[in-house]
């Protein structure tokens, strides 16, 4: 049976919580190593990572390349632009089948969720979600990996705050938050909670997720934060009054002072005008080690993939 990775949701938590053991233990390893150096056991040798990016990318783009190279395979990216996909009509279950004889995974970075599910129909090989507009598990299960290793303790143990808007992040850490059992508390204005699908999910979900209009009451008692861009890629809105809405959910130290003290700031990057710089530079803000985290959960998610997951 193929594993693939699309989201969270759809992935036992036994089999979540095996990757970022294993995550654990890849990192402890590589203390010595350098970027480009090969894991000793080389686990994917002659295994190939084909990455097809729709929308823009750096850190899922740089991430996926290390951690293919690591576990000693390699990858290969393509740009949609360049293929009978979308300049010569080339249907999806047609490329999904040359993808499937050349390489062993595929992953898809994608503006289209009916896309994504398409391919994974088609293809003889795994896919992952590098992020779609319902979801972006790759990232959030990184952060939980960060998060542990900050705190040293289960993220189950943790109260978790979210403040922006309702987007695919925030839905990846809602199906996070009942899978592993943690507290989290959303925040933001009025007219950009969760959609009603996801207000379904959560409700029909034994869980300890919170919805709230005020950020302060969002952040009382939180040991992370967690904040992402506004204005989001190809958001087709009207900026200004969208920017307005948000005005007040803005992390600043002020908000931050709501929280516990040893509160850290996590945020997947790139920023906007939802965090004060005083924030973003601060002790708190763990925003470089979160993606830098996401090679060595990727490596693991990979392994998971290909069924070489110690």
């Amino acid at each position: 049976m193929i594993k693939h990775f699309i989201d969270l949701k759809d992935i036992p938590v036994k089999d979540l919580k095996k990757i970022l053991i294993d995550a654990k233990k890849r990192k402890k390893l590589r203390k010595k190593k350098n970027n480009l150096e090969i894991d000793k056991e080389s686990p994917l040798k002659g295994k190939l990572l084909i990455q097809m990016f729709e929308k823009s990318s750096l850190r899922t783009r740089l991430t996926f390349y290390l951690a293919i190279k690591q576990l000693g395979g390699s990858t290969l990216t393509l740009r949609p632009d360049e293929l009978h996909l979308s300049k010569g009509g080339e249907s999806i279950e047609d490329t999904a089948k040359i993808l499937s004889n050349f390489g062993n995974a595929f992953m898809l970075r994608t503006d289209s969720d009916k896309k994504l599910e398409e391919f994974k129909r088609h293809l003889s090989i795994p896919i992952i979600n590098g992020l779609s507009p319902s979801s972006h598990p790759t990232q959030i299960l990184s952060d939980i990996f960060t998060v542990e290793e900050i705190k040293k303790k289960p993220i189950s143990k943790l109260n978790i705050a979210w403040i922006g808007d309702s987007n695919n992040v925030l839905n990846s850490l809602i199906a996070a938050s009942i899978k592993f059992s943690f507290k989290l508390n959303i925040g933001s204005p009025r007219n950009y909670k969760p959609n009603k699908k996801i207000l379904s999910y959560i409700k029909k979900n034994k869980n300890r997720i919170f919805i709230y209009e005020d950020p302060k009451k969002t952040v009382i008692g939180a040991d992370v934060i967690f904040s992402d861009k506004v204005i989001s890629m190809n958001d087709k809105v009207n900026k200004i009054k969208k920017l307005k809405c948000f005005k007040k959910f803005r992390v600043d130290k002020n908000l931050m002072n709501y929280a516990k003290r040893d509160c850290i700031f996590l945020h997947c990057l790139p920023r906007g005008k939802e965090v004060d710089e005083k924030v973003f530079s601060s002790k708190q803000s763990k925003v470089w080690l979160q993606a830098l985290n996401r090679v060595h959960v990727q490596k693991s998610i990979l392994l998971y993939c290909f069924g070489k997951l110690r």
